[in-house]
């Protein structure tokens, strides 16, 4: 899946963007997902779409990060 929205980040970022606290916080105070820019994200920053078509270990082994409270 690549980006759906030109201002969001590209596809092959995700794991680099999600090891930074910045861009995470980011795209959670502005309500925005980093991928599709799409509103309503959870805490790592992604929308409800874009989290469920995560499909790589890693980058779930990073968002389930997040989603525990642990951070990058």
């Amino acid at each position: 899946m690549e980006r759906l929205n030109s201002e969001g980040i590209p596809r092959a970022s995700l794991k680099f963007a999600l090891s930074k606290t910045s861009q995470v916080m980011t795209a959670r105070r502005i309500n925005k997902c980093l991928l599709c820019r799409s509103k309503g994200v959870n805490e790592a920053g992604l929308c409800e779409v874009c989290y469920a078509l995560i499909q790589d270990p890693e980058e779930q082994r990073l968002i389930g990060r997040w989603l525990t409270g642990e951070g990058p």
